[in-house]
């Protein structure tokens, strides 16, 4: 594995400007780049959209890095814009993927009024709108674990947060969207 400089290194040297701001980003980019492709691409399932958001939201890192205020993890600023980035591709596209609602989060039972009438858009758009509702750290921690798969010792190295505080954060993610999709569809999910 290569040896990358600190994240407050970077930091510095990118607010020092010149050359060694754009060596700095480069370390960046190469430290954090696979990690938010992947996580772009977990949304998009699509190569080249995948590098057109990836590179908007590397600008918006390079543009914004001055306005970090470091009260969160650099990586996780950046996970922030990424999915931000991606989600307003998103709506700009129209283009959505289809989410499967398993169990642990929803039973989609037929017969259900509100659900028989819905296509895996909406669904999608109201699995999304939950997530919305989500405080920032459990958003991103459930996009993490529900859609990217992510083990919980990979969303700690990525996030720099104890396993055991994930799984919290995951539960209580789980349930908040599970009472939001009761409240929206007034359904009762066993």
């Amino acid at each position: 594995m290569k040896n990358y400089p600190e994240d407050k290194q970077i930091i510095s040297e990118i607010l020092r400007g010149g050359v060694q701001a754009e060596k700095a980003f480069h370390a960046l980019v190469e430290k954090y780049g696979r990690s938010l492709y992947s996580q772009i691409y977990s949304m998009l399932r699509n190569d080249s959209q995948t590098k057109d958001v990836l590179q908007n939201v590397l600008i918006k890192v390079w543009n914004a890095i001055p306005a970090f205020r470091e009260d969160a993890a650099l990586q996780t600023w950046m996970y922030r814009i990424a999915r931000n980035e991606t989600l307003n591709h998103l709506q700009k596209e129209k283009v959505r993927s289809a989410v499967s609602l398993d169990g642990s989060i929803i039973q989609i039972l037929p017969g259900h009024s509100g659900l028989d009438g819905m296509d895996s858009d909406q669904m999608t758009d109201l699995l999304n709108e939950a997530i919305d509702q989500l405080p920032e750290k459990q958003a991103l921690v459930f996009r993490m674990k529900y859609f990217e798969e992510l083990k919980y010792s990979q969303i700690a190295e990525r996030t720099g947060t104890s396993e055991g505080a994930l799984k919290a954060s995951f539960h209580i993610a789980s349930q908040k969207i599970e009472e939001f999709l009761r409240s929206r569809l007034n359904y009762s999910i066993d």
